[in-house]
């Protein structure tokens, strides 16, 4: 009884320190990103500034994110497609992939205090799925950061996914990959939503993130159903990631 009120304990405190590392360092750092924009016109700073605050608060959580394959990634740019489990997701690739990217996000976010302010700081790609018109704004302004050489990385579910299953991709994503002409890399995370559960502000236990990086996907394809065929590989790819580590 004794050894689990001590282990009970251990779990509250770390929950706390773990919510106090978020919302001081999200504060803080969302200050520094917002007085580095004028300075900053591509937003790299800022990205490496968002990778700090994520190492951060995977520490502090106490999370490991093991990430294989990222020898694929050897000529950006690239769009990288990912699952999508989990809040922790955003801080697992944040904290592992080691190169520039800008996220494709829904403008809700933008709208969050702080964290919406250093999406901006970042010229993130702020994504209206109700108005068609700002959708394709968006659309035409992540084909111009891909062109100038930036990564891009998108949920093509485009929402959370409630179990290990892959919800319907959005061909959005796959529109701007054959506009482009810019290889798909086709990401598995694995584990995130085991951790941190929707409705969990921070992840309920500690554990081990696992993130895959398959192999580059050609999106040269031409002809009215190269989105579909694109969409079917790309999401044949994400499942093969997937049950590869969970097998």
């Amino acid at each position: 009884m004794e050894q689990t009120s001590q282990n009970s304990k251990g779990i509250n405190i770390r929950k706390l320190f773990s919510i106090l590392m978020l919302i001081s360092s999200t504060i803080s750092l969302s200050m520094i990103a917002i007085i580095l924009y004028p300075f900053d016109p591509k937003g790299i700073r800022v990205n490496r500034i968002g990778r700090f605050w994520a190492i951060l608060n995977i520490k502090a959580s106490g999370i490991r994110v093991y990430i294989e394959g990222i020898e694929n990634i050897v000529e950006p740019p690239y769009i990288l497609m990912c699952n999508h489990q989990s809040t922790l997701d955003i801080f697992a690739l944040l904290s592992s992939l080691r190169l520039p990217f800008k996220w494709v996000a829904k403008k809700e976010l933008f709208s969050v205090p702080f964290l919406g302010w250093a999406l901006k700081s970042g010229r993130n790609i702020s994504l209206d799925r109700e108005n068609p018109r700002e959708g394709l704004k968006a659309m035409n302004e992540a084909v111009k950061k891909i062109k100038d050489g930036m990564n891009v990385v998108i949920f093509p579910e485009g929402t959370w996914s409630t179990n290990e299953e892959l919800l319907p991709f959005k061909k959005g994503a796959f529109s701007l990959a054959v506009r482009t002409g810019v290889p798909i890399i086709p990401v598995g995370i694995i584990g995130t939503g085991r951790l941190q559960p929707e409705g969990c502000f921070i992840p309920k236990e500690k554990g081990k993130v696992y993130i895959k990086i398959g192999q580059p996907v050609c999106t040269t394809k031409q002809g009215p159903s190269a989105k579909t065929e694109l969409m079917c590989e790309v999401r044949s790819c994400i499942e093969r990631l997937i049950r590869c580590e969970q097998n």
